[in-house]
């Protein structure tokens, strides 16, 4: 299981001083929207300069023009793009592309999809290498988690690989484990405590 940093409301000088600090307790580096809306590519090309031997999500959230922006990300150094679950499928379909060209993978956020097992399937018809569970910021302002949806997609997805998002911290990283998700996905519980390398360790070592 992976352990995936989400980078979210940073600057990207404070970006490079916190995985300089939990690098050896993470395996992908996330450049969240909000990061991608302030520093665009620049901080994929960034992140993969300064920690090559990290993998970089580039949290694009597509939604149209699949094959297009998901190579901007891919050409700056992405490992994994993320689109839309929401869009359609000549969308998903673009972006597929656009990653196998490079070697690299999509993973399709979950965010707000009705009829997930329905959906699911028809994604990995399309041959998606991966599926986000994500459960927003606004939701979790509501008491929202992302479990329940992560037990739906444990049960329904049959080949892509799993992550989940969605206000995971070290108290409650064991609810997850338990549903074998590929890819751990932990935002606010390291970026945003006293000491994010304590944090990220302690989660690290839940996932052994």
């Amino acid at each position: 299981m992976k352990l995936q940093i989400a980078l979210d409301d940073v600057t990207l000088e404070g970006a490079l001083e916190l995985v300089k600090k939990v690098r050896d307790y993470i395996d992908i580096i996330e450049i969240g929207t909000p990061f991608v809306y302030e520093y665009g590519m620049q901080a994929v090309r960034t992140m993969k300069e300064h920690f090559p031997d990290k993998e970089i999500l580039a949290d694009m959230k597509i939604m149209d023009a699949g094959y297009y922006e998901a190579e901007e990300a891919l050409k700056a150094g992405a490992d994994y793009i993320t689109v839309l679950g929401v869009t359609d499928n000549l969308t998903i379909q673009g972006c597929k592309e656009a990653a196998e060209k490079y070697g690299k993978e999509i993973v399709v956020d979950m965010i707000c999809v009705e009829n997930m097992e329905e959906r699911i399937a028809k994604l990995e018809e399309i041959g998606v290498h991966g599926l986000a569970v994500h459960t927003g910021t606004d939701q979790q302002a509501i008491g929202r988690t992302p479990l329940d949806d992560l037990k739906v997609m444990s049960a329904a997805a049959k080949k892509a690989k799993i992550s989940v998002a969605g206000g995971i911290h070290a108290d409650t990283v064991k609810d997850y484990i338990e549903y074998h998700p590929d890819v751990l996905i932990v935002g606010g519980g390291i970026c945003h405590v006293e000491d994010p390398a304590a944090a990220a360790k302690e989660i690290y070592m839940q996932l052994q």
